[in-house]
């Protein structure tokens, strides 16, 4: 990363099972928004304690400690809170979940790829643990229960304490699914954050704070251009250890920030070895990676008849993904491989009960649904193709109307 001159610089269906289905692939646009918005967001503060007295330190410097930070040694408490502004779906999503669940062979309530999800929306509370690369320990903390993924050298371990499941896989299995390797630290999230510093972005240091009992710097994190969700990403880097401790991200709409995480206690002596030690409870379920879907089909399985607007024909369109604009108003945009969503009168039901959750809009691109959170819109427009981004409608409407 590119040093900074200064401290605001810038730098380079029918069945139920089948009706189930079919009304996942209109749900995705709604849900994968949350999940996206997850991955990129940040906190609004936890309460600190004072603002500590530190060295000055430029922008650029701060930067700089960050990359060089290398804590690989912890453990700790996370809270995380996200607010995307999701409509509520009535329980929707949670029955979608249950038939996902039961169509599938092998499934589990300890696998990764469905349980890590749950961080997109509500507050959370989590314990982390690390020892290196090849260690490392999240729990999601419940009421009298909890749901851990634990990888420890070449396994990779999830347990349900509640359902008395378990997940197992490698290392080698789980190395294309980032699912299994989540966001769940203010370091994870700044990270990404930080991937998007480039000359559209204004970098600054805005005093001290006090995060889990640590002194911290404040890193300031703001859009130059308009047209931008993000209003500001404030990440609270460690005075000592270069680590950040706490990252939030606020809309530019206002109110409270889209996700919130940060420490709440942490301690960077080694976590001892015990840890990360798992052996499957008695009497457990325990599923093997090999023997869940995972979206694949099952060997010998017939090959379900295939919907205009198949899984097939999606991934097809998103080879074909292309961003438009350039930093902060960058829009992903690629065909969904079919048409566009059946919302109006035309889409009966089920189109009446999508439009709800959009709002149509109108261009020289035809006609269109922009399906909005607090931090990530989409439009899909009446021929199936899509435009994402964390940028408003009215951007959303002007590409689309580029496109053409």
């Amino acid at each position: 990363m590119a040093p900074y001159a200064s401290d605001d610089t810038t730098t380079a269906g029918e069945e139920p099972s089948a009706g189930r289905r079919r009304a996942a692939r209109y749900v995705v646009p709604v849900t994968v928004m949350g999940v996206a918005a997850a991955t990129i967001g940040l906190v609004p503060a936890l309460a600190d304690s004072g603002d500590p007295d530190l060295p000055k330190i430029t922008a650029a410097q701060l930067i700089e400690k960050i990359a060089k930070s290398d804590v690989e040694q912890l453990s700790g408490t996370v809270k995380i809170t996200t607010d995307l502004g999701l409509p509520d779906l009535g329980g929707l999503e949670s029955s979608l979940a249950s038939g996902a669940m039961e169509q599938g062979e092998g499934g589990s309530s300890a696998d990764p790829s469905a349980r890590l999800t749950e961080l997109a929306s509500g507050t959370h509370t989590l314990r982390v643990a690390a020892d290196g690369p090849d260690r490392q320990k999240v729990s999601i903390l419940e009421d009298a229960a909890e749901y851990s993924l634990i990888h420890d050298g070449k396994d990779v371990w999830g347990y349900d304490s509640k359902a008395n499941e378990v997940y197992h896989g490698t290392v080698d299995e789980a190395a294309g699914n980032r699912e299994h390797q989540p966001p769940a630290t203010p370091e994870d999230f700044a990270e990404e954050a930080l991937k998007s510093v480039d000359d559209t972005t204004s970098v600054t240091v805005d005093g001290t704070a006090q995060v889990a009992g640590r002194d911290a710097y404040k890193l300031v994190v703001k859009p130059r251009q308009s047209g931008s969700t993000v209003g500001a990403i404030s990440i609270a880097v460690d005075h000592e250890t270069g680590m950040p401790l706490k990252f939030t991200l606020t809309p530019s709409s206002g109110g409270s920030a889209v996700v919130d995480v940060g420490f709440t206690k942490v301690d960077f002596g080694r976590p001892a070895a015990s840890t990360f030690d798992f052996t499957p409870p008695k009497g457990a379920k325990v599923t093997e990676d090999g023997e869940l879907d995972h979206g694949r089909e099952h060997p010998g399985k017939p090959e379900p008849e295939r919907t205009p607007k198949s899984e097939e024909d999606l991934a097809k369109g998103l080879d074909g993904l292309k961003v438009l604009g350039e930093g902060w108003n960058s829009i992903a945009t690629f065909d969904t491989g079919g048409e566009g969503l059946p919302t109006g009168e035309a889409g009966g039901d089920l189109g009446g009960f999508l439009g709800s959750l959009g709002d149509r809009v109108k261009g020289d691109f035809g006609t269109g649904t922009v399906f909005s959170t607090r931090l990530v819109n989409a439009l899909i427009t009446e021929d199936g193709t899509a435009y994402v981004g964390a940028v408003t409608k009215d951007a959303l409407v002007k590409a689309a109307n580029e496109g053409k």
